[in-house]
Protein backbone atom coordinates (compact mmCIF):
# COMPACT_ATOMS: atom_id res chain seq x y z
CA UNK A 1 0.00 0.00 0.00
CA UNK A 2 1.17 3.54 -0.81
CA UNK A 3 2.37 5.41 2.29
CA UNK A 4 1.96 9.17 2.17
CA UNK A 5 2.96 12.17 4.22
CA UNK A 6 0.14 14.16 2.62
CA UNK A 7 -2.10 15.66 5.34
CA UNK A 8 -5.58 14.26 5.91
CA UNK A 9 -7.30 17.28 4.37
CA UNK A 10 -5.60 16.53 1.04
CA UNK A 11 -6.44 12.80 0.95
CA UNK A 12 -9.51 10.88 -0.19
CA UNK A 13 -10.60 7.28 -0.57
CA UNK A 14 -13.06 5.71 -3.02
CA UNK A 15 -14.50 2.19 -2.99
CA UNK A 16 -14.38 -0.10 -6.01
CA UNK A 17 -16.98 -2.65 -4.88
CA UNK A 18 -16.93 -5.64 -7.24
CA UNK A 19 -19.36 -8.55 -7.43
CA UNK A 20 -20.18 -11.32 -9.87
CA UNK A 21 -23.64 -11.36 -11.39
CA UNK A 22 -24.76 -13.58 -14.28
CA UNK A 23 -21.16 -14.43 -15.07
CA UNK A 24 -20.06 -10.79 -15.25
CA UNK A 25 -17.84 -8.90 -12.81
CA UNK A 26 -19.64 -5.66 -12.03
CA UNK A 27 -18.77 -2.48 -10.13
CA UNK A 28 -21.06 -0.36 -7.94
CA UNK A 29 -21.45 3.29 -8.96
CA UNK A 30 -23.54 6.31 -8.02
CA UNK A 31 -24.85 9.42 -9.71
CA UNK A 32 -24.29 12.46 -7.55
CA UNK A 33 -27.29 14.56 -6.56
CA UNK A 34 -28.06 17.56 -8.77
CA UNK A 35 -28.20 19.77 -5.68
CA UNK A 36 -24.56 19.22 -4.73
CA UNK A 37 -22.19 22.17 -4.98
CA UNK A 38 -19.42 20.20 -6.67
CA UNK A 39 -19.84 17.89 -9.67
CA UNK A 40 -23.66 17.68 -9.52
CA UNK A 41 -25.19 14.87 -11.57
CA UNK A 42 -21.85 13.21 -12.30
CA UNK A 43 -21.10 9.52 -11.95
CA UNK A 44 -18.85 8.60 -9.04
CA UNK A 45 -17.53 5.74 -6.99
CA UNK A 46 -18.67 5.79 -3.36
CA UNK A 47 -16.07 7.76 -1.45
CA UNK A 48 -14.86 11.15 -0.37
CA UNK A 49 -12.37 13.12 1.67
CA UNK A 50 -10.59 11.57 4.61
CA UNK A 51 -11.77 12.56 8.09
CA UNK A 52 -9.32 13.23 10.90
CA UNK A 53 -10.83 10.25 12.73
CA UNK A 54 -10.20 7.81 9.85
CA UNK A 55 -7.22 5.57 10.56
CA UNK A 56 -6.53 5.04 6.83
CA UNK A 57 -8.08 5.40 3.37
CA UNK A 58 -9.71 1.98 3.68
CA UNK A 59 -11.77 3.26 6.59
CA UNK A 60 -12.50 6.43 4.59
CA UNK A 61 -13.82 4.48 1.59
CA UNK A 62 -16.06 2.21 3.68
CA UNK A 63 -17.35 5.06 5.86
CA UNK A 64 -18.27 7.09 2.81
CA UNK A 65 -19.96 4.08 1.16
CA UNK A 66 -22.02 3.58 4.31
CA UNK A 67 -23.00 7.24 4.38
CA UNK A 68 -23.77 7.50 0.65
CA UNK A 69 -25.52 4.20 -0.13
CA UNK A 70 -25.94 2.38 3.19
CA UNK A 71 -23.32 -0.31 2.51
CA UNK A 72 -22.96 -2.06 5.90
CA UNK A 73 -19.71 -1.67 7.80
CA UNK A 74 -17.64 -4.65 8.94
CA UNK A 75 -19.75 -7.16 7.01
CA UNK A 76 -18.20 -10.65 6.61
CA UNK A 77 -19.41 -10.79 2.99
CA UNK A 78 -17.40 -7.72 1.96
CA UNK A 79 -13.73 -8.57 1.49
CA UNK A 80 -11.02 -5.93 1.08
CA UNK A 81 -8.68 -7.05 -1.72
CA UNK A 82 -6.16 -4.23 -2.09
CA UNK A 83 -5.56 -0.51 -2.33
CA UNK A 84 -4.53 0.69 -5.79
CA UNK A 85 -1.87 3.33 -6.31
CA UNK A 86 -3.27 6.81 -5.69
CA UNK A 87 -4.43 9.35 -8.24
CA UNK A 88 -3.81 13.08 -8.08
CA UNK A 89 -7.14 14.76 -8.80
CA UNK A 90 -7.50 18.07 -10.60
CA UNK A 91 -8.31 19.58 -7.19
CA UNK A 92 -4.88 18.34 -5.98
CA UNK A 93 -6.43 15.69 -3.72
CA UNK A 94 -4.57 12.40 -3.44
CA UNK A 95 -7.29 9.80 -4.14
CA UNK A 96 -6.71 6.15 -3.18
CA UNK A 97 -9.02 3.48 -4.69
CA UNK A 98 -9.89 0.63 -2.30
CA UNK A 99 -10.87 -2.60 -4.08
CA UNK A 100 -13.35 -4.93 -2.35
CA UNK A 101 -15.33 -8.04 -3.33
CA UNK A 102 -18.97 -8.54 -2.34
CA UNK A 103 -19.96 -12.21 -2.00
CA UNK A 104 -23.57 -11.84 -0.81
CA UNK A 105 -25.60 -10.05 -3.48
CA UNK A 106 -28.61 -9.75 -1.19
CA UNK A 107 -26.84 -6.80 0.44
CA UNK A 108 -27.44 -4.84 -2.78
CA UNK A 109 -31.21 -5.02 -2.20
CA UNK A 110 -30.87 -2.91 0.94
CA UNK A 111 -28.76 -0.10 -0.49
CA UNK A 112 -30.43 3.31 -0.32
CA UNK A 113 -29.12 6.55 -1.88
CA UNK A 114 -28.42 9.24 0.71
CA UNK A 115 -30.86 12.08 0.25
CA UNK A 116 -29.13 15.20 -1.02
CA UNK A 117 -25.94 13.32 -1.90
CA UNK A 118 -26.85 10.50 -4.29
CA UNK A 119 -29.65 10.39 -6.86
CA UNK A 120 -29.05 6.93 -8.35
CA UNK A 121 -27.23 3.71 -7.41
CA UNK A 122 -26.30 1.53 -10.39
CA UNK A 123 -23.62 -0.81 -11.67
CA UNK A 124 -21.59 -1.44 -14.80
CA UNK A 125 -19.55 -4.36 -16.21
CA UNK A 126 -15.91 -3.91 -15.22
CA UNK A 127 -14.66 -5.44 -18.46
CA UNK A 128 -16.55 -2.79 -20.45
CA UNK A 129 -13.86 -0.32 -19.38
CA UNK A 130 -11.52 -2.30 -21.64
CA UNK A 131 -14.01 -3.14 -24.39
CA UNK A 132 -16.86 -0.57 -24.26
CA UNK A 133 -19.12 -2.56 -26.61
CA UNK A 134 -19.53 -5.16 -23.85
CA UNK A 135 -22.09 -2.80 -22.31
CA UNK A 136 -24.42 -3.41 -25.28
CA UNK A 137 -26.69 -5.59 -23.15
CA UNK A 138 -27.15 -2.88 -20.51
CA UNK A 139 -30.17 -0.57 -20.25
CA UNK A 140 -28.12 2.42 -21.36
CA UNK A 141 -29.25 6.05 -21.32
CA UNK A 142 -30.44 7.45 -24.63
CA UNK A 143 -27.92 8.55 -27.24
CA UNK A 144 -27.82 12.33 -27.80
CA UNK A 145 -29.60 12.91 -24.51
CA UNK A 146 -28.68 15.18 -21.60
CA UNK A 147 -27.13 12.16 -19.86
CA UNK A 148 -25.17 11.09 -22.96
CA UNK A 149 -24.74 14.06 -25.32
CA UNK A 150 -23.03 12.04 -28.03
CA UNK A 151 -23.96 9.93 -31.05
CA UNK A 152 -21.35 7.32 -30.14
CA UNK A 153 -22.88 4.04 -29.00
CA UNK A 154 -20.68 3.19 -26.02
CA UNK A 155 -17.60 5.38 -25.64
CA UNK A 156 -15.96 8.61 -26.66
CA UNK A 157 -13.03 10.78 -25.64
CA UNK A 158 -11.64 14.26 -26.03
CA UNK A 159 -8.06 15.48 -25.79
CA UNK A 160 -7.45 18.90 -24.30
CA UNK A 161 -4.57 20.87 -22.88
CA UNK A 162 -4.42 20.96 -19.10
CA UNK A 163 -2.85 24.08 -17.52
CA UNK A 164 -1.95 22.15 -14.37
CA UNK A 165 0.31 19.98 -16.53
CA UNK A 166 2.02 22.92 -18.17
CA UNK A 167 -0.23 22.67 -21.22
CA UNK A 168 0.31 18.94 -21.83
CA UNK A 169 -2.55 17.05 -23.45
CA UNK A 170 -4.92 14.99 -21.30
CA UNK A 171 -7.40 12.39 -22.62
CA UNK A 172 -10.88 12.48 -21.06
CA UNK A 173 -12.58 9.09 -21.40
CA UNK A 174 -16.38 8.79 -21.33
CA UNK A 175 -18.38 5.56 -21.10
CA UNK A 176 -22.12 5.37 -21.70
CA UNK A 177 -23.95 3.70 -18.82
CA UNK A 178 -27.44 3.14 -17.44
CA UNK A 179 -27.36 6.38 -15.42
CA UNK A 180 -24.93 8.96 -16.82
CA UNK A 181 -21.54 9.19 -18.48
CA UNK A 182 -18.72 7.55 -16.52
CA UNK A 183 -15.86 9.93 -17.14
CA UNK A 184 -12.82 11.75 -15.81
CA UNK A 185 -11.19 10.52 -12.63
CA UNK A 186 -13.81 7.80 -12.07
CA UNK A 187 -13.17 6.44 -15.57
CA UNK A 188 -9.38 6.60 -15.06
CA UNK A 189 -9.65 4.61 -11.82
CA UNK A 190 -11.90 1.96 -13.34
CA UNK A 191 -9.74 1.63 -16.45
CA UNK A 192 -6.77 0.88 -14.20
CA UNK A 193 -8.81 -1.60 -12.13
CA UNK A 194 -9.96 -3.39 -15.29
CA UNK A 195 -6.43 -3.52 -16.75
CA UNK A 196 -5.22 -5.18 -13.54
CA UNK A 197 -8.21 -7.52 -13.19
CA UNK A 198 -8.14 -8.80 -16.77
CA UNK A 199 -4.40 -8.38 -17.40
CA UNK A 200 -4.79 -6.71 -20.77
CA UNK A 201 -4.86 -3.26 -22.33
CA UNK A 202 -8.01 -1.42 -23.43
CA UNK A 203 -9.29 -1.81 -26.98
CA UNK A 204 -8.89 1.97 -27.43
CA UNK A 205 -5.87 4.24 -27.09
CA UNK A 206 -5.60 5.06 -23.40
CA UNK A 207 -3.51 8.24 -23.51
CA UNK A 208 -3.26 11.36 -25.64
CA UNK A 209 -0.05 11.87 -27.59
CA UNK A 210 2.59 13.13 -25.18
CA UNK A 211 0.35 12.77 -22.10
CA UNK A 212 2.36 12.25 -18.89
CA UNK A 213 1.54 8.80 -17.52
CA UNK A 214 3.99 8.17 -14.65
CA UNK A 215 4.53 10.25 -11.55
CA UNK A 216 8.00 11.32 -12.66
CA UNK A 217 6.57 12.42 -16.02
CA UNK A 218 3.87 14.37 -14.19
CA UNK A 219 6.42 16.06 -11.92
CA UNK A 220 8.37 17.22 -14.98
CA UNK A 221 5.21 18.52 -16.69
CA UNK A 222 3.57 20.18 -13.69
CA UNK A 223 3.19 23.92 -13.60
CA UNK A 224 5.90 25.15 -11.14
CA UNK A 225 3.37 26.76 -8.78
CA UNK A 226 1.29 23.55 -8.67
CA UNK A 227 4.41 21.46 -8.03
CA UNK A 228 5.43 23.74 -5.16
CA UNK A 229 1.95 23.49 -3.64
CA UNK A 230 1.90 19.69 -3.85
CA UNK A 231 5.34 19.42 -2.26
CA UNK A 232 4.35 21.88 0.47
CA UNK A 233 1.39 19.61 1.21
CA UNK A 234 3.73 16.66 1.74
CA UNK A 235 3.62 14.93 -1.63
CA UNK A 236 7.01 13.26 -2.19
CA UNK A 237 9.22 14.91 -4.74
CA UNK A 238 10.67 11.80 -6.35
CA UNK A 239 8.60 8.64 -5.83
CA UNK A 240 8.99 5.52 -7.94
CA UNK A 241 7.75 5.79 -11.54
CA UNK A 242 4.06 4.92 -12.09
CA UNK A 243 3.35 5.27 -8.36
CA UNK A 244 0.68 7.92 -8.84
CA UNK A 245 -1.60 8.72 -11.79
CA UNK A 246 -3.21 12.05 -12.61
CA UNK A 247 -6.95 12.19 -13.22
CA UNK A 248 -9.45 14.89 -14.07
CA UNK A 249 -13.06 15.06 -12.88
Amino acid sequence: MYRSNVPTKKRAGVLILLYEQNGSLRVLLTRRALTLRTHPGQTALPGGKMDETDKDVIETAYREAFEEVGLPLDNPNIHTLCVLRPFVAYTKLLVSPVVALLTDLSLLDNLVPAQGEVDVIFDHPLEAFLEPSLSAGENLVDINSELWPSNESFYNFTDSQWPLLGGSDYRMHRFRSSASAIKGLTAEILIMAAVIAYDRSPAYSRYAKGQPTTFNDILQALDPSALTELRDEGLPGSPAPSEVILGRV
